[in-house]
């Protein structure tokens, strides 16, 4: 096994912390309290090269692979998980559509989100409809060569500020099984019937946006279709097992953040006449975050890795996500912990963290739902159906 990286991932490594470090600092605090961004430094990022980069080149993306997206991503969180969440969520989708959609609308769509022209999302969880995404009702309805698009969504990342979604829709909800019911349907925001309300008081990533969305008698052509018609629900596992990788570089990055965060609070802080770093609990406290970080990293590193090579390992994505966020929730809590009354108020960044950590063992797949895949795959079972 070779573990070591190639010069040009480590100078991606470098670029992504360089941009990160210039970028989002300054403006953190502010975005975090306001619940807003500002999509210039999103552009910028744009223009760097670090959006899409595991879009193909024939579509105007570097042609990199899941794995360098993760490395961008550990680094990009490492520094302001909020603000890394809202430049990086904005091709969320493009996997899917480079995955199944016709090579028209690759080109007509992919190129786009490279570039900053357009911004993207996926929508799939609803009102009534988490983990399950089996249960989701709404509907998208044949009709004079459109589809017409009713129901509502929830917790959609970027629905504000996205021009196009992907929206996970029953095309036959009378198909005796309901793996075989759904479709995703691409829908520009711009359509009649459109409303997104954005959600507000979010406990972390708080510069990111997300809102509940209300799709009423939309109609788009047929042709924007993407995949298989009743091929949806495989489709979507087939997404989450590119996706959850990104999220569990996410979740080391925050990791890392609140370790670099607690090394350099116990290294100045004076106890009983000594630093905190001399005392063997505090030391036992690095030395474990450390442990764990590296562990979590290899896990991805892994499951990262063999995605690019076509080799998708079901239980090991879950391994990474599930594992990754676990330490990074951990992580965070010894921070503050570490910290004392410091790390309670918000002039500190590891208050932030341990408010960011929290999503990551919620979206794309609960850590309940990966444990259940890792079990069901140790186990026996059909883990994709989970």
């Amino acid at each position: 096994m070779d573990f070591m990286l190639t010069k040009e991932q480590q100078d991606i490594i470098q670029a992504a912390r360089k941009f990160a470090k210039g970028e989002f600092p300054e403006r953190a605090v502010e975005f975090d309290r306001e619940e807003t961004f500002d999509l210039a430094i999103w552009k910028k990022a744009c223009e760097l090269g670090f959006v899409g980069v595991f879009i193909g080149q024939k579509y105007d993306g570097a042609g990199y692979g899941f794995f360098e997206h993760c490395l961008i991503n550990e680094e990009f969180w490492a520094v302001e998980p909020g603000m890394a969440a809202q430049v990086l969520s904005t091709t969320f989708g493009a996997e899917l559509i480079q995955l199944y959609g016709t090579d028209e609308q690759k080109q007509t769509w992919l190129p786009r989100l490279v570039t900053g022209d357009a911004i993207m999302g996926t929508a799939i969880t609803e009102p009534e409809a988490g983990c399950d995404v089996t249960q989701a009702v709404t509907t998208a309805v044949k009709k004079e060569g459109t589809y017409v698009v009713n129901g509502s969504k929830m917790f959609i990342t970027n629905g504000n500020l996205a021009d196009f979604l992907l929206v996970f829709c029953q095309t036959d909800p009378d198909n005796p099984s309901r793996h075989k019911r759904h479709s995703f349907i691409l829908v520009p925001t711009n359509t009649p019937g459109y409303q997104a309300i954005k959600i507000k008081g979010k406990m972390g990533i708080r510069a990111s946006n997300t809102a509940e969305i209300v799709l009423k008698d939309i109609r788009v052509p047929q042709t924007n279709l993407v995949g298989e018609e009743g091929e949806g629900f495989y489709e979507l596992m087939a997404f989450f097992n590119r996706t959850r990788l990104h999220i569990a570089a996410q979740a080391v990055g925050l990791a890392r953040a609140a370790l670099e965060e607690s090394i350099q609070h116990v290294k100045g802080r004076k106890q009983f006449g000594a630093s905190l770093a001399s005392f063997q609990v505090t030391q036992f406290k690095i030395a474990e975050m450390a442990t764990k970080i590296r562990a979590a990293r290899n896990l991805y590193y892994e499951a990262a890795w063999n995605a690019d090579r076509d080799n998708i390992d079901h239980a090991l994505v879950a391994m990474a996500k599930w594992y990754s966020a676990k330490i990074a929730v951990e992580c965070a809590d010894e921070a503050v912990q570490m910290h004392g009354g410091y790390g309670y108020i918000d002039e500190y960044k590891v208050q932030r963290l341990y408010r960011n950590a929290k999503i990551l063992e919620i979206y794309e797949g609960t850590k309940e739902i990966e444990k259940t895949i890792i079990s069901k795959t140790i186990l026996g079972g059909n883990s994709n159906e989970s």
